[in-house]
């Protein structure tokens, strides 16, 4: 027995030196873990648990972006009140710090506003942006420039961003701005605040104004409809914009339909979806290796629709995706990091933790 111990504590130990070597030659934790991010990515899968991640493996023509983390964790989703979040109790986790109830827009239990994340980094100067594949004013973007006690309330969401922080946003959403019931021209408004504002395709260029791209009536299109590199390219586009400022950035990225696709239990839908979203990552990665001072984060608000990728009718040679249930549902989900600061991302932690980790690194 002594002599079988003595071997596996040695293979114990082999093991954890391999892993050692192995986190070592990440494609940017090497050298970095001793700095904070000038930079912080964070890119959200809507609906997307591990299951959703594995289809970016299976269903994927070339290696998955999902295989460059070296630091990977799992996060407790539950709302204040309930053990399956929504979008909007989660981002507003994300946003600011703490725990809400289901529908919650940056505010507390009591409907009282909570400073977030955009508004305390920009007081120094750091420049924010936000994409989504879902209108502007849904619940995950809007957790981090506006305060409502409904996320449903989607008219006076969209009157927050004029006068927000926010120096670059992209998605859909453009007729809760301009085809309004109180009449208000809101894309006037973010002229007159100094945004360029674009409603007819994603420009070529930056602009030296703040930049304000509304290119559908509400969601943008599905990739099966033909919404093409909307997501990645708007991705890069914001992070050279945003990359001007001296200060560093904040960038959240969502790829909101993953979620979509697992309410209506439609495999193909999710799958199309989460490919978009793991090749806009790669683009975030891509920027952080030449860039050297950016923290990617990878995860999700919660898992939808139980989406699980089981054996065909028992060949298990053969994933038939299957769906148990077009909810939400409970399960944690994962998080990636790679980049300066990387490291605080492992382990399982509440995902009001994503916050005070990133403001952490964000403290000068």
């Amino acid at each position: 027995m002594k002599l079988r111990f003595s071997f596996i504590l040695s293979t114990v130990l082999i093991i954890n030196s391999a892993c050692s070597s192995a986190q070592d030659a990440g494609i940017s934790n090497k050298g970095t873990e001793s700095k904070k991010p000038k930079n912080i990515i964070l890119l959200i899968g809507d609906g997307m648990g591990l299951s959703q991640v594995s289809a970016s493996l299976f269903y994927n023509d070339k290696p998955s972006n999902f295989e460059q983390f070296q630091t990977i964790g799992l996060i407790k989703t539950s709302a204040s009140g309930d053990l399956i979040t929504d979008s909007a109790a989660s981002a507003t986790a994300y946003a600011t710090g703490i725990k809400t109830y289901n529908g919650a827009i940056a505010v507390n239990q009591d409907t009282i506003p909570v400073e977030t994340i955009v508004e305390r980094i920009s007081k120094k100067g750091v420049a924010t942006g936000v994409i989504s594949t879902s209108s502007i004013v849904h619940a995950t973007p809007a957790s981090f420039f506006a305060h409502m006690k409904s996320r449903r309330m989607y008219d006076e969401i969209a009157a927050f961003l004029p006068v927000s922080e926010i120096d670059f946003f992209a998605g859909g959403g453009l007729g809760f701005f301009n085809e309004r019931k109180d009449g208000r021209d809101l894309l006037q408004e973010l002229r007159q605040n100094g945004f360029e504002v674009v409603t007819t395709r994603l420009p070529g260029t930056v602009s030296e104004k703040k930049q304000a791209i509304l290119l559908a009536k509400d969601a943008m299109p599905t990739m099966e409809e033909g919404r093409g590199n909307f997501l990645p390219d708007a991705t890069k586009l914001a992070l050279e914009s945003l990359s001007k400022n001296e200060n560093g950035f904040f960038l959240m990225v969502e790829g909101s339909q993953i979620d979509w696709g697992g309410h209506a239990n439609d495999a193909n839908y999710v799958i199309t979806e989460q490919l978009d979203f793991d090749a806009t990552i790669g683009v975030a990665l891509d920027f952080a290796k030449l860039n050297g001072e950016t923290l990617v984060i990878v995860t999700a608000d919660h898992e939808t629709g139980g989406f699980t990728l089981a054996a065909d009718n028992g060949n298990y040679n053969k994933i038939g995706p299957v769906f148990s249930t077009q909810g939400h549902s409970a399960t944690m989900v994962p998080v990636f990091a790679n980049g300066p600061g990387a490291s605080l991302f492992g382990g399982v932690y509440e995902n009001t933790a994503v916050y005070h980790k990133m403001m952490k690194l964000f403290s000068k």
